[in-house]
Formats: structure tokens, sequence, C-alpha cells
């Protein structure tokens, strides 16, 4: 009886933890935010924002370092004033997490003001997301993308697509409600698989041609409507380099802002040695190619800025490690080393 006693508190306490950890609480109260319109605008007052113009955050230089200021609400306001805009431009702010503190963050787009003036003002620069997220830390990546992918859909879903009359945001941006129809819209992200395939000795990388020169990564593809990833990856195998995968694994998975906002499923797949002849769909990319275990240690180690020849062509170079095509070639290449 004592021993099941212990058992048992022990269930308790460690249920108790759990129920008041700080990751919880957290998450609680982020959800409270985005079901009490009140208590968001209240805590629009003590938050902190991210600034972007135009879907590009704003970043300041430091040295050699690129930093993502946290401004307050009252810096926030205080630029506003000396812009002569209403108070009404805080409303447009998108809830996007916040401190194990509680201190909520916040992003707001300032598109419509003049950017220069902002930039002179705060003595940074408003950069493309796609340059920004390999520049600044890591921790500050995840927040920059979210916050521009929920930015974008609130853009782009300002009308309801049933009845055609304006949808209203709530203060959190987690929702928009057509009050002609009743109809309540979520913001949505778009399921991408994004496979590294492997013969069991050599990876298969390919570049499109909107690629930086030089840069190839794992093959990807939007999920088709009724697919599991199982099936999207088989499928955009077959469909891009004409290969058969006969297994496959899970990795790990990213959220990605681009095109709109998309959640990134990583796979490793493997195809037969003797099978492992590319035919490659020219209309998607514009090269693909095996990969051995040497290219790919001397691609990791390679910089885009160091890879073009004097002849003018470059020397294959991949992902920055913010990106999860990153991982999966270094997963690939421990696995080669083990």
């Amino acid at each position: 009886m004592g021993a099941a006693y212990q058992t048992l508190h022990r269930r308790v306490s460690s249920l108790v933890c759990r129920l008041h950890s700080t990751y919880v609480r957290k998450m609680r109260y982020l959800n409270q935010l985005k079901e009490n319109d009140s208590l968001c605008r209240q805590a629009q007052t003590s938050g902190t924002f991210y600034l972007f113009h135009n879907l590009s955050p704003f970043l300041q230089k430091v040295g050699k370092k690129y930093l993502v200021p946290q401004l307050s609400a009252a810096e926030v306001r205080q630029i506003l004033e000396r812009l002569q805009e209403a108070e009404q431009w805080m409303e447009k702010s998108v809830l996007i997490g916040c401190s194990d503190e509680h201190r909520p963050r916040f992003a707001l787009d300032l598109g419509a003001l003049d950017k220069s003036v902002i930039e002179s003002e705060l003595q940074g620069s408003f950069t493309d997301l796609r340059k920004a997220l390999f520049v600044v830390d890591g921790k500050d990546s995840p927040l920059l993308a979210a916050a521009q992918s929920l930015l974008r859909w609130h853009d782009s879903h300002q009308y309801c697509s049933k009845t055609g009359q304006p949808t209203e945001k709530n203060p959190a941006g987690s929702k928009r409600v057509c009050h002609a129809s009743g109809v309540t819209y979520y913001p949505q992200v778009s399921p991408v698989v994004i496979t590294l395939v492997s013969d069991g000795s050599r990876c298969l990388l390919a570049r499109q041609p909107s690629f930086p020169p030089g840069m190839f990564t794992a093959l990807s593809g939007f999920c088709d409507m009724g697919e599991n990833v199982e099936e999207a990856v088989r499928r955009e195998v077959a469909e891009e380099v004409g290969l058969e995968v006969e297994s496959l694994r899970y990795s790990a998975s990213q959220h990605w802002p681009f095109p709109s906002s998309s959640l990134m499923i990583a796979c490793h797949a493997l195809v037969a040695a003797q099978r492992a002849e590319i035919s490659m769909d020219t209309l998607e990319l514009e090269e693909a190619r095996w990969f051995g275990l040497e290219e790919i240690v001397e691609g990791l180690k390679r910089e885009p800025s160091s890879s073009k020849r004097d002849d003018g062509s470059f020397l294959p170079w991949f992902p920055p490690k913010q990106a999860i095509a990153h991982q999966l070639i270094r997963e690939w290449l421990q696995q080669q080393t083990a």
C-alpha cells in the first residue's frame, strides 16, 4: 500500500509541476490574449513591438551583428505621433508571442508610412525577410517568420470570400470575422514536404532557376489535397527526378514564411542504388545531381561569397543552418560518418 501511495503521489506532483511550469503558464496566457479582446488591448500598452514595412522587418546593425529591436508601446506611439498618425495604428498589430515573464510581443506593419523617416528616426533599416532570416540571431528568426506570415494573411483576407463584405480583425490578430455572414476566418498554413534523397552512399540535391547562383538544396513540394506525407514525398521525388522511393523516415518540421506560410515537413528518402539514374523535370528544376561525401563536406564549409570561380561559374553551396534543408544534409553526413 505504501509503495502504491508513493507512486500516486509522484504522478500527482509531476502533473502539478507540469500544469504550473513556465511554458504552460505562458501558453495559457497567450490563449487568453487571443480569446479576450479587452485583455489583449490592455497588453498592447505594455508589450513590445517588432516593426515591419511592407512585410520587411526592421533591423539595426551593431558592429558586425544585426539586431531585431523590440520597441515598447510608448516608443512606437512616439514615432507615430511624430508622423502625425492616429492611435488606430496600434490596433493593426498582431500578437506573435510573449516572454517567459509574460511580456507580450506584437508585430506591426507601417507600410503606408514614409520608410525613410522611420529608418532615420530609429537608426536602422527595413530588410527583405529572406536576407534577414540568415543574418539575425537564431532566436529571432522564428518570430520574424511567424510575424510576416500573419501580417501577410491579414493583408490578403480583408474581405469575406462568401459575401465580399469587409472582415474585421480581432485585437490579437488570431482571426477575422465577417459580420455580414457570421463566418470566422483563421490563419492557415500549407504543408510542404522537403526530402533529402539518398541511394545509400550519395545524396541528391537540386536547384531551381530562381535560386542564388550555385545553391543546391533538397527536393520540396506542396502536399496535394487528400495526400498524406508519405504519398507527397513519393510523388514529388517521382515527378521532379524520376526516382521511386523505397523507404522514408521523418526528421523534423519548420515553419517557413515563403511563399506565404508553409509548414516544412522534412524527411529522408532512400532509393535503390541500381535504379538511381536521374530523369529531371526541366519545368521545375534547372539542375539535379548526386553528391558524394567529400562534396557535401566541402559544400557545407563554403560561403555563397566564396563560391564563384574565376571563369564565372559557381561551386555548389548549401542553405545556411537556419534552414531545415541544412539540417537534413547535416543528418545525412552524420549518418555516413558514424
